[in-house]
């Protein structure tokens, strides 16, 4: 556990770049041999025949050290006499503390395979205020990589404030739109909403082949910035022969709509609300229809977090959910990392110790390698999402990769 703000811990790897110090203290203090003016020249020595080689003698090299800064809303701050964590500075503090534990534990995995690492750990405190001044220390910016902030507003206060443009800054957890920030070098692990629309509107274009595509509103503007991109996904890949239909839905009512349903061949509907009271009254009015008219729904991806839809109700309705964040915990390579897990930190992994896993296990070997900025030619295959990254004029890389899901046996299974 970190017990101090902004102490930098080290992994076992760096004990070679102890051995590489001394030799070089060694070398610089051994005495050195140099001509001497104007001395007769010796002969050479005549050689000794069948004088056996003498073995050339190699010393070893210290691998590269590799200096990545994590930047992560420890809030320690909050242990201060008369302080005390608020909920969420609280559910904060556990997201800085998986996420922190899952990397670490990639780090040392790539450190007993030969790579070397210095790991540097500051709390962002999720205060802008702490998060510029962190943008003017030397050693975050002396580091290789730097991993953090996690919240947008702490992303977009850190990239403001720092200058060096030429070294490449992560956003691990957070799936804000990276033109939010404009900054060239940053890399959005977590793909944003509108890349989950195009890969709604890619699976219906070629797997369902509708005439028809009908989008509920609930009426909330948010709603856009998945719409938006799904209208335009859709028309590029139906090349417009795929009609879309919209309507804003009060109380559940559907009729408006009826007349254009197929009943005979699927009604695909995407939903694109997250509204608790929304969704409870209009997919309860999909079910009913559901009688008459084949129903098929594509859902948000929040959808796979909320408890008030029911895996029955959701199957029905043959619904499809796209995600960048579900963990199969059935998977044998799940399992190893949940077991290893435990054995170093006594406790469950979260969802958040998985990211930082995957992501530890991805950014290091990068790093270690010198293919930190290659990422389009370096697809990884991770417990909780695939990193398939593009470079984005003047935004940086995004990984754009998300499964889709639908419900059977009343629990999500992957089908792309």
């Amino acid at each position: 556990m970190i017990s101090a703000q902004n102490r930098l811990l080290l992994l076992s790897g760096n004990r070679w770049f102890l051995f590489l110090t001394l030799a070089l203290l060694t070398a610089a203090c051994s005495p050195k041999v140099l001509p001497v003016a104007n001395q007769p020249v010796k002969s050479a020595p005549k050689p000794v025949e069948n004088q056996p080689a003498k073995p050339i003698v190699v010393k070893p090299v210290a691998p590269k050290v590799s200096t990545i800064s994590l930047l992560l809303p420890f809030g320690l701050d909050h242990l201060a006499p008369g302080a005390n964590y608020t909920s969420v500075s609280l559910k904060e503090a556990d997201i800085a503390l998986g996420y922190y534990r899952g990397f670490k534990l990639a780090l040392d995995s790539l450190t007993a395979a030969g790579y070397n690492y210095k790991l540097q750990v500051y709390d962002s405190r999720d205060q802008n205020a702490q998060v510029h001044s962190l943008a003017f220390n030397p050693a975050i910016k002396n580091s290789d990589l730097i991993v953090g902030p996690v919240f947008p507003d702490d992303i977009k206060a850190f990239t403001a404030a720092y200058t060096n443009g030429k070294q490449p800054i992560v956003s691990p957890l957070s799936p804000a739109s990276p033109a939010t920030f404009k900054n060239p070098e940053l890399i959005t692990i977590i793909p944003p909403l509108e890349y989950h629309a195009w890969s709604a509107a890619r699976y219906i274009s070629n797997k369902l082949h509708p005439d028809k595509i009908f989008i509920l509103r609930s009426g909330f503007s948010e709603e856009n910035e998945y719409i938006g991109p799904f209208k335009r996904a859709i028309d590029s890949l139906g090349k417009r022969h795929i009609k879309v239909v919209e309507l804003t839905v009060i109380h559940g009512q559907l009729g408006p709509i009826i007349n254009q349903l197929n009943p005979g061949g699927k009604n695909v509907f995407i939903v694109p609300a997250t509204d608790q009271r929304f969704l409870t009254t209009t997919l309860r009015a999909l079910d009913s229809l559901n009688k008459s008219y084949p129903v098929t729904v594509f859902g948000h991806p929040s959808w796979v977090n909320f408890t008030f839809l029911k895996a029955e109700l959701l199957q029905r309705l043959d619904t499809h959910i796209t995600s960048s964040d579900h963990v199969d915990y059935k998977a044998e390579n799940t399992i190893a990392f949940v077991r290893q897990y435990r054995n170093v930190y006594h406790t469950e992994p979260t969802n958040y110790a998985i990211k930082g896993f995957d992501e530890g296990l991805y950014l290091g070997k990068l790093l270690a390698n010198d293919s930190i900025n290659g990422l389009s030619k370096a697809d990884f295959t991770g417990l909780h999402n695939d990193f398939e990254f593009q470079k984005k004029p003047g935004i940086g890389w995004i990984n754009t990769h998300v499964n889709i899901y639908k419900y059977a046996n009343f629990e999500l299974k992957k089908v792309e």
